[in-house]
């Protein structure tokens, strides 16, 4: 299991100082925001070039809605997702981190025919799989991120993200587990964890209380342990808020969850 970091918690001016920051705290690797990337990928490379530190992979950033009500909003957000897979791939990245709806439903229930759900599920797995073939092409997943109850009203657990991923097909779509959302809506983490043996290929780190690891009640050494009995070998990156200091709390973070792993 390696470790990252999204890119905004870390200090520093320019990226190649956050790179070297992150080596510096005993980060692999970097997880950027996909917002504007396109801009950035020079400047990336470049600091890539200069540095032991990978990219892990790359969070969001399309305009649009996979399942908006409005066709245009989807089409943005096919486009976008496709775009950002190319980019990942010359980042040489996992994959993309793709959130199939925030808020609650945008299409209409047509119950008794349809209910809203089976609709939007309909719909993102048609969508998922020309994502998957643009994704399967440039050697860059597609990770379908279950988020919580107060943040989405349709993939809240693993289990639902892999149902749709089978249902999809395509090895180019997989899964991307967060303990903070996990702590919220699985019943029970191991399990999740070990339904997702085949799907995960990345996990986002935040506490219970969506802190650094180490500031809520969450598991880390069990959970882990578990990984690393299913053979878990891929990136874990830090999503979450830094209480403190970051020059001072990450690099402890990483002692934490290093003795975690051990």
């Amino acid at each position: 299991m390696k470790l990252a970091i999204q890119e905004n918690l870390i200090p520093g001016k320019s990226f190649l100082e956050k790179m070297h920051r992150a080596e510096e705290y005993g980060f692999q690797a970097i997880e950027v925001w996909g917002t504007n990337l396109a801009g950035r990928v020079g400047e990336i490379t470049k600091s890539i070039a200069k540095s032991r530190i990978k990219i892990s992979s790359i969070c969001a950033g399309y305009r649009g809605s996979l399942l908006s009500a409005e066709k245009r909003e989807r089409d943005m957000a096919v486009k976008d997702i496709k775009e950002l897979l190319s980019l990942g791939s010359d980042l040489g990245v996992v994959g993309l981190i793709v959130v199939p709806i925030f808020g609650p439903p945008q299409l209409p229930d047509l119950f008794p025919w349809k209910k809203t759900e089976d609709i939007e599920k309909a719909l993102l797995v048609k969508l998922l799989r020309e994502i998957g073939e643009k994704a399967e092409k440039v050697d860059c997943l597609c990770l379908l991120e279950p988020l919580n109850r107060y943040e989405t009203h349709l993939v809240k657990t693993v289990e639902q993200a892999i149902e749709i991923v089978q249902k999809v097909n395509n090895p180019g779509i997989r899964v991307m587990a967060d303990f903070f959302h996990m702590s919220i809506e699985e019943a029970r983490i191991d399990e999740a964890i070990k339904k997702g043996k085949d799907f995960i290929h990345h996990i986002h780190l935040a506490d219970s209380n969506r802190l650094l690891p180490g500031y809520g009640h969450t598991d880390f050494e069990a959970r882990f342990t578990l990984l690393k009995k299913i053979g878990y070998d891929k990136y874990m990156a830090l999503e979450c808020k830094v209480p403190g200091l970051a020059e001072k709390e990450l690099p402890e973070c990483v002692n934490y969850l290093k003795k975690c792993i051990e």
